[in-house]
């Protein structure tokens, strides 16, 4: 999937996200924001900030920036944090998640909720979200990934050639996640409904 087709793809969705991909993927949401709540403090980065669904889910005293390719959906999350009157968002920038304009380990945590499948180059943007962690930082997934068997698994490859018309990778798996060598997985666990979705916590790992 190229990064022109994401752009065009999410202009596309911006205006009824909320209301499709924003309401299958609430679960996902819930957990991974539920997690970093009772878990983290200090700096957040989500990437793929979208329509900005979670940032008033975030606790007040977490300091967020959101980065999403698309300026149809940061316009609609700016318009959130305003309605909201959200004072620790930080920032929303427009940003392409394979070359993050931030300094080695600025952040505590990152969170990568339905993105990784959507972004061109998968394997790069695990790289960045690694440099950009501090040692001992968290990074909280929830993503789809491509079944080994059944029926889904077939749907899931037929429908792979359509991913820039789409918008996501449907057969995605999770070993592109899991293989990036700076980061050790902690969890993974199936989300309802029917593990459709899943959550995986992984922790950057401390220099020897």
């Amino acid at each position: 999937m190229d990064i022109k087709a994401v752009e065009s793809s999410y202009a596309r969705w911006a205006p009824v996200y909320d209301r499709t991909f924003g309401a299958i993927t609430n679960v996902g949401r819930k957990r991974a924001v539920g997690y970093v709540n009772a878990n983290r403090t200090g700096r957040l980065l989500e990437v793929g900030v979208g329509t900005g669904l979670s940032l008033p889910l975030y606790k007040p005293d977490l300091k967020v920036t959101g980065i999403d390719f698309s300026e149809d959906m940061l316009e609609k999350a700016r318009q959130r944090v305003q309605d909201n009157n959200l004072d620790n968002i930080e920032a929303l920038r427009q940003m392409d998640a394979r070359q993050l304009d931030f300094p080695d380990a600025t952040f505590d945590t990152v969170s990568a909720m339905h993105v990784l499948s959507v972004v061109p180059d998968p394997e790069q943007v695990m790289g960045e979200i690694a440099r950009v962690l501090k040692p001992g930082g968290k990074l909280v997934v929830t993503n789809h990934f491509l079944r080994d068997k059944g029926v889904l698994a077939f749907l899931e490859r037929a429908s792979a050639p359509f991913a820039n018309l789409l918008g996501w990778h449907s057969d995605f798996q999770i070993e592109t996640v899991l293989s990036e060598d700076d980061l050790a997985l902690e969890e993974n666990q199936p989300l309802p409904p029917f593990g459709l979705m899943t959550f995986l916590i992984l922790s950057k790992v401390q220099p020897v």
